[in-house]
């Protein structure tokens, strides 16, 4: 959450409550011309049992994000500033030996694309006990009856047999629900979900969401669920970030940011999504993202922003305060600016999805 967000009551309740707390990161690249500043200083927190969405477009930042809390950034990052901190750690300055304990133990993970996350030529039931073995020390046959076990938790049909089977032998939908049996064999507290929907059909995509919130609630989980589909999120998601050139641009409650979004980002990223009720056309947001070897001054969306002010384009926006949960950067929430409204289209939508109780399951 932006620096704003973070409780300032001394409420111990509250400080306990949080699992994980990313604090003013800042990650760039080393690149053949400069440095790309990938995460510019995000912050946010994760609770018990919630789950957090990071939201926006291919080359925000969001992937960046969870893989330095994973630990597995490539060898040409550099964490600039910033802590990542999980049980009394800050995990930008742990050992890569004390991440092998976290990771897939403590810190779970799902990958986007199955097909690439499984080894093809080795059995599905191999690749889940190799991993059980690694992480909690199990006997062959000990592994082997906990990989059944998780296999038919994530509704593989049939496990003792598939066991056997190589990947090639699943579908789409069936792969990602192994990456997902793979990623709880360390019974995590924390699953991160890194576009676990993107490669599958909107049909298998709502069944896998379908599973997650299922595997959250019966384990107990904390998720942070990455996309770049805010549509994905509306019913997976207690607490939205909307990311825009490496920074958090909005954030509050998945209410708020559905039902009273105040960033011209969010605004076209509401406006992109597929409405089935209408046959009104895909909105398409103008422009590209821009180059981050040299974000622009002032807000780095001002050039895609048909509502921007001359301000825009001169100085980056605070956080304002908009709630107790909501917050928001852009110049437009500032008391003296102008009165602009979202366009009448996108306000039209966010009716129909109240009218519909779209957030409600």
């Amino acid at each position: 959450m932006p620096k704003q967000q973070n409780d300032t009551t001394g409420n111990s309740a509250i400080a306990n409550d949080i699992i994980l707390k990313v604090a003013d990161l800042r990650v760039s690249f080393r690149a053949y011309g400069g440095r790309v500043q990938a995460v510019r200083g995000i912050s946010f927190d994760l609770k018990r049992g919630e789950t957090v969405a990071i939201v926006g477009e291919s080359g925000s930042g969001k992937s960046v994000s969870v893989k330095t809390v994973m630990g597995i950034l490539p060898g040409n990052a550099i964490i600039e500033s910033g802590e990542v901190r999980y049980g009394g750690m800050d995990l930008t300055k742990v050992s890569e030996e004390k991440f092998h304990e976290i990771r897939g133990n403590r810190i779970g993970l799902i990958f986007q694309d199955p097909l690439s996350a499984l080894n093809p030529i080795m059995k599905i039931g191999k690749q889940i006990t190799e991993t059980l073995r690694l992480a909690k020390k199990m006997s062959g046959e000990e592994a082997r009856a906990k990989a059944i076990e998780l296999m038919a938790a994530v509704h593989i049909p049939d496990p003792q047999r598939r066991f056997n089977q190589y990947p090639f032998q699943f579908s789409g939908g069936m792969r990602q629900r192994i990456v997902i049996a793979i990623a709880l064999a360390g019974d995590p507290e924390i699953l991160i979900c890194d576009e676990p929907t993107t490669a599958l059909d909107v049909t298998v995509q709502s069944k896998i969401l379908e599973l997650i919130n299922e595997i959250k609630r019966e384990r107990h989980l904390s998720v942070i669920f990455i996309t770049h589909d805010l549509g994905v999120v509306a019913n997976m998601a207690d607490r939205v970030n909307v990311m825009y050139a490496g920074k958090i641009v909005e954030a509050g409650t998945t209410e708020e940011i559905f039902f009273s979004p105040a960033h011209p980002y969010t605004w076209a990223l509401l406006s992109s999504m597929p409405d089935l009720q209408t046959k009104e056309r895909l909105q398409a947001i103008p422009g590209a993202p821009p180059n981050m070897i040299y974000p622009p001054a002032g807000d780095a969306f001002a050039r895609r922003n048909p509502y921007a002010l001359k301000i825009d384009m001169e100085k980056e926006p605070p956080y304002f305060r908009l709630s107790d949960t909501h917050y928001a950067a852009t110049w437009l929430a500032h008391p003296k600016a102008p009165k602009v409204e979202m366009p009448a289209v996108l306000r039209a939508r966010i009716d129909r999805m109240k009218r519909s109780g779209m957030l409600n399951g």
